[in-house]
């Protein structure tokens, strides 16, 4: 049983991450865990991950982010989720750009207006990166990914980032990716000198253990 191991565990080191494929499981361990638990990866939101891209924005545009406009174009996952969370949070314009089938959940949805914030969402990939400092994406197929994949593909085909819906947005956007990619990206922008894939990739391990600093109450 899951809270068996739960209880192992925690005497096995001071602290837990968990990569896993039920956001349920997440509150089990937590439940019967003496030791933090840190979500790694669920099927509902990717903290870790959007925390260091946080980061890495202020890195680079040298200002907080909620001075910035962010755009994530692709499909409303996980990633998309935990974005949109910290939209909220830190309080960053976010417009999204998918088709209209693949619109964020309406749990997250309700979410962000219950917390009285908003965010933009759009059909058109140009309409979703106007004025955009940041623009994001994700692979459209995932792992676990249960869909037709090529009525997937098809899909998301007019939102493939190029070059061409990079010029509709700033003059100096600059483009992530959580990796690993696919074909959502060509290889001009990617490879390209707006995309920081790179460094935002070597920023986990450094934000990760400020994560672990501040479950053990020793962040500055």
């Amino acid at each position: 049983m899951l809270a068996d191991t739960a209880k192992i565990l925690s005497t096995y080191g001071d602290g837990f991450m968990l990569r896993t494929d039920s956001d349920n499981k997440i509150q089990e361990f937590c439940k019967y865990s003496n030791i933090p638990v840190i979500n790694g990866l669920s099927p509902s939101s990717h903290p870790t991950q959007i925390l260091s891209d946080v980061f890495t924005v202020e890195e680079l545009k040298k200002k907080p982010i909620s001075k910035l406009n962010v755009s994530w174009i692709g499909d409303c996952n996980n990633v998309l989720n935990s974005l949109i969370a910290a939209s909220v949070k830190f309080s960053f314009h976010l417009s999204v750009g998918c088709p209209k089938n693949y619109k964020p959940k309406k749990f997250v949805l309700d979410w962000v207006k219950k917390n009285k914030r908003y965010i933009n969402i759009f059909h058109d990939p140009k309409k979703a990166v106007k004025n955009a400092d940041v623009i994001f994406s994700d692979k459209v197929i995932s792992l676990n990914d249960r869909v037709d994949i090529n009525h997937k593909i098809k899909e998301f085909k007019k939102f493939k980032i190029d070059e061409k819906l990079l010029n509709s947005a700033k003059k100096n956007v600059i483009f992530l990716h959580c990796l690993p990619r696919g074909n959502e990206v060509t290889d001009k922008v990617f490879l390209g000198k707006k995309s920081h894939v790179w460094q935002q990739a070597a920023n986990r391990v450094h934000v990760q253990k400020s994560i672990l600093l501040y479950c053990f109450d020793k962040l500055r």
